[in-house]
This record gives C-alpha cells, structure tokens and sequence, in this order.
C-alpha cells in the first residue's frame, strides 16, 4: 500500500508564501525510484499540473502559470516532495494534490500512478 500525504496548506494574502510537503509512505515503495509530482484543481475546473521532479531531482518542470514563482524539490532520505509557492496571487486557489509515477517526468495526470489527499490553499486578494 502506498501512502502520500500533503501537509502545509492554508490560507494566505496574495503576495505571501506558503510550502507544500508530501510525505510518502509504504512498504514496497520505492521513493527514490519515482519521479513526482504536484498537481491543482481549483473549484469547477479541472485538474492541472503545476510541476514535476524526476527521481533524483536533477531535472524539473512547471506550468507557465507558476514558473518563477514556485520551486519544486524533493529529499529521498525522508521521503518527501516539497513545493514552495511564492508570491501566491488569487488565481493560484485550490486543492493541491502530489502524485507519484515509477518512471520518467509526465506533466499528464492519467500518467501518474498513486495519489494524495490533497490540500486546500486559499489566497485572498
């Protein structure tokens, strides 16, 4: 059974920060061996992608929406993705799922194999 867990949402002003983590968990996987990554879906809208990091993190990618604003990382030790999202603005409001896929980077949701729960983050204007 895999487990992935997003903690450190919540609300802030445009133009605040916030760091999303995403601890996973489970007995035959392997962390160090997935490429991940976060997605969104803001109410009545699909969901999207925001960015992914391949196993080891030498390689990322974004969403224009969010490129040079959020920062994508990981740490294979503990287990755990990172997302720092700066200078948040209003538009970046949603539920903010991780997601892992036991190959390459993919920017497709129907690509990735396992998810989180996801977690609310809400920026007013």
């Amino acid at each position: 059974q895999v487990q992935l867990v997003e903690s450190g949402g919540g609300l802030v002003q445009a133009g605040g920060s916030l760091r999303l983590s995403c601890a996973a968990s489970g007995r035959t996987f392997s962390f160090s061996s997935n490429a991940m990554g976060w997605f969104r879906q803001a109410p009545g809208k699909e969901r999207e992608f925001v960015a992914a990091i391949n196993w080891s993190g030498s390689n990322t990618y974004y969403a224009d929406s969010v490129k040079g604003r959020f920062t994508i990382s990981r740490d294979n030790a503990k287990k755990t993705m990172y997302l720092q999202m700066n200078s948040l603005k209003p538009e970046d409001t949603a539920v903010y799922y991780c997601a892992a896929r036991p190959s390459g980077l993919q920017i497709t949701t129907a690509l990735y194999d396992y998810w989180g729960q996801g977690a609310q983050v809400t920026v007013s204007s």
